[in-house]
C-alpha cells in the first residue's frame, strides 16, 4: 500500500528556494521528471537486510506499534552502499511505502538508472535466505520539486491528489533541494500543483551543482568516492551509532579521527565548457602547479570537484591536456557553519 504524506508534514518556508526563482517569472514550483531508477525491496526482513548494507539507519523507516512515534518517522532517507574498502558504490534515497505495523515492510530505492541492474545484483548477492523480494519498479515515476512558495501549499495540493501522487517528502539530503515526489506512471505533476510548470532537467542539475550536491555515478564514481569526502554526513546520509555494515570500519575510523582534508565542492568556470571534452578525474591545480584536487562532473559553467579545503580560496585551474582553465570554488551556504574551519 502506498503512503500518503500529509500537508502538515512539511510547512517550512525556504529562503534558499526563493533565490533560485529570482528572475524566472511566476509560479509555485518547478517540477523536474528525473528518470532515476526505482527498485522495490519488500518483505518481513527488509529493514534488517538493508541495515547491514547501507550507511544510514534504515530502522528509521520502520513503522512501530506506537502511533505517535510512527507519525514522526521520516518518509525518506539518504544513504550510500559501500564496498568492503569503504568506498561508495551507489548513492540511494529510500522511501517508506508502508504506513502501519500490520503491513509488510516495503521500501522503494531511488538510484542512478544506469546502475539499476548492478544494484539489483548487489542486493541479491547478500540476500542469502532473507525473507526479502527485490524487483524493479515500473509503475511509478520520480520527480524533484523546487518550490517558490511555502512547502505547506505544495503539500496541500498533493494531499488532495494522493491517488496520483502518493508520496511527498522533503529531500532528505538538504532543504535546498526541495522535495521528492513519486507519482503513478504517466501523471503530469505540474497539473497537480497549481501554478507550477515542468522545468528543464538541465536547470535541476545546475541547481544541485551550484549547491554542491552529488547525484549518480558521474559525481560519485563507484569504488573511488569516499563517503565522508562526499559530504555524506552533511547530507544526513550516515549513522555513526547503528552498528556494523559493509565498509563501516574505514568510515567510522575517519569520522572519529575527525580530519577530512578534501571534500566535494561546487565550482564555476568563466564560460560554459563541453563536459565530454573533460577527461574523467581531470586534475585541478593551484597557480603554482600544485595539485588541489580532481574534477568530477558538471554542466555548462557549473560543476562539482573533490578539492583540498586548504586550497579553496586560491586561484585554481582545471588541467585539460596541458591547457589550464580557471575556475572558482565555494563553500555551500547550507553546510554546517563550522564545516569549513
Amino acid at each position: 500500500m502506498l503512503v500518503r504524506a500529509g500537508a502538515a508534514a512539511v510547512t517550512t518556508t525556504l529562503p534558499s528556494m526563493r533565490r533560485l526563482w529570482r528572475g524566472r517569472g511566476s509560479g509555485a514550483a518547478a517540477c523536474f521528471p528525473l528518470g532515476r531508477g526505482l527498485l522495490y525491496v519488500r518483505g518481513a526482513e527488509t529493514a534488517v537486510f538493508l541495515q547491514g548494507l547501507l550507511t544510514n539507519d534504515v530502522t528509521q523507516l520502520v513503522v512501530e506499534n506506537d502511533p505517535p512515534a510512527a507519525a514522526a518517522l521520516p518518509r525518506a532517507l539518504y544513504a550510500h552502499a559501500l564496498n568492503v574498502q569503504g568506498r561508495c558504490l551507489y548513492d540511494l534515497i529510500l522511501y517508506r511505502l508502508h504506513e502501519s505495523p500490520e503491513e509488510e515492510p516495503h521500501i522503494l530505492l531511488e538510484c542512478d538508472s544506469g546502475v539499476l541492474d548492478a544494484i539489483q545484483k548487489h542486493l541479491k548477492l547478500y540476500k542469502i535466505r532473507r525473507k526479502v523480494n527485490i524487483a524493479p519498479c515500473l509503475d511509478l515515476s520520480l520527480w524533484a520539486v523546487i518550490p517558490r512558495e511555502q512547502a505547506g501549499d505544495i503539500a496541500s495540493s498533493l494531499a488532495k491528489c494522493a491517488d496520483q501522487a502518493p508520496i511527498l517528502s522533503p529531500d532528505p539530503r538538504t532543504e535546498v533541494m526541495g522535495w521528492r515526489v513519486i507519482t503513478k506512471k504517466g501523471v503530469n505533476l505540474s497539473e497537480i500543483i497549481p501554478g507550477s510548470h515542468v522545468g528543464n532537467i538541465q536547470d535541476y542539475h545546475r541547481h544541485r551543482y551550484k549547491q554542491g550536491i552529488p547525484e549518480g555515478v558521474k559525481d560519485l564514481p563507484p569504488g573511488i568516492a569516499l563517503p565522508l569526502e562526499s559530504n555524506l554526513a552533511y547530507m544526513n546520509g550516515i549513522s555513526f551509532t547503528k552498528g556494523c555494515y559493509i565498509g563501516q570500519e574505514l568510515t567510522a575510523r575517519t569520522h572519529h579521527v575527525g580530519v577530512i582534508r578534501k571534500r566535494l565542492l561546487p565550482v564555476q568556470f568563466p564560460a560554459p565548457l563541453p563536459m565530454d571534452s573533460i577527461p574523467e578525474g581531470a586534475d585541478i591545480v593551484t597557480e603554482s602547479g600544485k595539485s588541489a584536487g580532481k574534477f568530477r562532473f558538471g554542466g555548462g559553467e557549473l560543476g562539482i570537484a573533490l578539492l583540498r579545503l586548504a586550497n579553496v580560496n586560491e586561484a585554481l585551474y582545471l588541467n585539460i591536456g596541458g591547457d589550464k582553465v580557471k575556475l572558482t570554488a565555494s563553500i555551500p551556504e547550507w553546510w554546517p557553519k563550522t564545516a569549513s574551519k
